[in-house]
């Protein structure tokens, strides 16, 4: 970022509109002295204790006008957010008292934060490593208590402790070596160092790999699995969409080709995040709106991370339903047996033989009949023993540190095929070195400053 690390910065912290309250967050050297000036109170905030709040108004030092009545919260470095001084003045949620008290704010001695600066304060105060600081925008966008209590793990140094202790073993066996390098007159002290290398290369990468056995399941807990309801026209792929939401968010009719877009909405299924995806009903059609849907319709199958397939149960199998079984098959799919409250016509035996290998669920969903059985089924199909096992692991989420382990995996993995071919110690040493800087990229002990302002410029402003 080109401003000043250790100047004065301010932004809105809360979302923008009407609302209860809104805060007003100032962090630097001078937050207490650019908050004294437009406050007004019995108090003098210069001298009032850390950690207080403090009623009083904000007044236009230049005008004399009161602006809103407040109160204005002081903390003092360095046990902050930030670790710097930090004021955070609580206003009425309105739109116009927000911005003026913002600018404010800025016309005496502050400037604007920049997207994310003020957790980038407390990364490079030291308050946070970098993992942490990605946990926080996690944290912000959970869409499930499970996957937030994956990002508040990440935020209590979970995985940072688990990556230090990797870097650490690696840190004590290079330090070994290089005293074995230093010393070469002793005997056998080659054979010795390369045993030492090729046996914590070994403990480290499967440490590694079974961080990335986490990352499916923690990217499914932090992005959510894109879920495309598919089914021919009126087998209530609807109804199921606004069954999962808990209210009528898209159009339920018997006419065919009701639904003529992709209607997607996030929504918590036994803690599992899915972006769901409505779809139009997939069939020969001449109608140029609906022919639109259905293609999309199909470009949502394709990009699909889970399909839920719909068969109505009281009519025979199509030929639609056939051609949308072979259009699914390959993908992750659980296929839904809707409308059982209705008299059986369904052939089952061929049913099964088209289906073959896949989970197949029996709904009502009008009668809020089958939908626990669906919920525990992708449960344990994305999670082996249920995501309520998975919850206290440590995860990888983030896809930054997926890469980067991956990397880093390599490099033992060139560490050990080097000692396979008998290169020097020296040489194989490098790339144990390598593994050792990879990891520090994950905590931000070794980062460039482009990887700060890239990552920091996707926080909210305020944050």
């Amino acid at each position: 970022m080109a401003n000043s690390e250790f100047d004065t910065i301010a932004a809105i912290s809360t979302p923008v509109g009407e609302g209860g309250i809104s805060i007003i967050r100032i962090s630097g050297e001078e937050a207490v002295a650019v908050a004294k000036k437009l406050y007004h109170g019995s108090k003098d905030l210069a001298k009032v204790a850390t950690n207080t709040i403090n009623y009083g108004h904000i007044i236009d030092p230049d005008s004399g006008a009161e602006v809103d009545e407040v109160m204005v919260s002081i903390m003092r470095a360095p046990h902050t957010y930030t670790r710097e001084d930090v004021v955070e003045i609580n206003c009425h949620g309105g739109l116009l008292a927000t911005n003026r008290i913002l600018q404010l704010t800025l016309s005496h001695g502050a400037r604007l934060a920049e997207p994310g600066e003020f957790t980038k304060r407390a990364f490079l105060n030291g308050r946070l490593d970098l993992s942490q600081s990605e946990a926080v925008m996690d944290l912000i966008r959970a869409k499930t208590d499970k996957s937030m209590k994956v990002a508040l793990n990440q935020l209590d140094g979970d995985l940072s402790r688990l990556i230090k202790a990797l870097r650490k073993d690696i840190l004590d066996v290079l330090a070994q070596v290089e005293v074995n390098i230093d010393y070469p007159e002793y005997d056998a002290v080659e054979e010795m160092t390369t045993k030492m290398l090729k046996e914590k290369a070994q403990e480290v990468q499967q440490r590694i790999q079974a961080l990335l056995k986490t990352a499916k399941q923690g990217k499914v807990l932090r992005d959510g699995l894109a879920t495309a309801i598919i089914g021919r026209p009126n087998v209530g792929k609807s109804s199921l969409l606004n069954t999962l939401l808990h209210e009528d968010k898209a159009i339920v009719t018997n006419v065919a080709g009701t639904t003529r877009d992709v209607i997607e909405e996030y929504v918590n299924v036994e803690g599992v995040p899915l972006k769901l995806i409505d779809t139009a009903g997939i069939r020969h059609t001449e109608d140029t709106v609906e022919k639109i849907g259905v293609e999309r319709s199909r470009q949502a199958i394709d990009t699909a991370d889970l399909v839920l397939l719909l068969i109505d149960s009281s009519n025979a199998l199509t030929d639609e339903d056939r051609e949308l079984i072979k259009l699914t098959a390959g993908k992750p799919r659980i296929v839904i047996l809707n409308k059982t409250d209705l008299p059986n016509r369904i052939d089952l035996n061929e049913l099964r033989q088209l289906t073959a290998g896949d989970r197949v669920i029996k709904t009502s969903i009008v009668e809020h009949e089958g939908m626990e059985e669906l919920g525990r089924t992708i449960s344990h199909m994305f999670f082996d023993e249920g995501i309520e096992s998975s919850q206290n692991t440590v995860m990888v989420t983030n896809a930054r540190h997926i890469g980067l382990l991956h990397q880093a995996n390599d490099a033992l993995n060139d560490v050990l095929s080097g000692i396979a071919a008998g290169m020097p110690v020296d040489l194989v040493q490098i790339d144990m070195t390598r593994c050792w800087e990879l990891l520090g990229e994950i905590t931000g002990d070794s980062y460039q400053d482009e990887l700060l302002d890239q990552l920091f410029s996707q926080f909210c402003l305020g944050k």
